[in-house]
């Protein structure tokens, strides 16, 4: 446990780019159809011990470690319904609104639609040589989400009447270990 609480926060977001709720809205229904099927790996990011995020071009994304060298190695417990968090690449630019997209701390920031109603828990998908399923652990906005981007950030990720579009994200776990890497397919195997 002490290990954990060395960790350090991570990087602060800016007040000044919080946008309001209308203009999330608005902004979602700009967005044209996320891919259904097959999208592809649009950022990695891993979380070191110190704060710092780390954007690999490639990992080998492994059933022991998931994304090898991320902060979910080295908190105990290893919650392997949790050991990939993963976000719409679209949705998280027009969160953070001109912020480095690894702010939000989410392993992998994808070009495909991880609703619930397109990836149901136990979807297993193929991301790049890897494959991973979708957990149920839900992914919900906390206190550093709503720091770094604000309350409305993370009453348009929460709202009740949008909620199964994970707009937060959700979490895989992998199931074969396989290199994965910016701009590599993604493909839904199974739902």
């Amino acid at each position: 446990m002490a290990e954990l609480q060395a960790e350090a926060y991570g990087p602060e977001g800016d007040a000044g780019a919080h946008r309001k709720l209308a203009d999330l809205e608005a902004g979602l229904r700009a967005l044209p159809p996320a891919p259904r099927d097959a999208g592809r790996v649009a950022l990695l990011v891993r979380r070191r011990a110190d704060g710092v995020r780390e954007r690999p071009d490639r990992v080998v994304l492994t059933p022991g470690d998931g994304l090898p060298g991320d902060g979910w190695a080295r908190r105990p417990p290893r919650d392997p319904e949790a050991q990939l968090a993963v976000m719409r690449r679209d949705v998280a630019e027009l969160i953070a609104n001109g912020q480095p997209l690894d702010l939000f701390g989410d392993n992998l920031l994808v070009d495909l639609d991880i609703s619930a109603g397109n990836l149901p828990l136990g979807t297993r998908l193929r991301v790049g040589a890897a494959t991973v399923e979708v957990t149920a652990k839900p992914h919900n906005g906390c206190r550093k989400f709503h720091g770094r981007f604000g309350e409305d950030a993370l009453r348009f990720v929460q709202a009740k009447p949008t909620r199964d579009q994970n707009f937060r994200g959700i979490y895989w776990r992998v199931v074969e270990a396989g290199e994965a890497r910016v701009g590599g397919p993604i493909r839904v195997l199974g739902r």
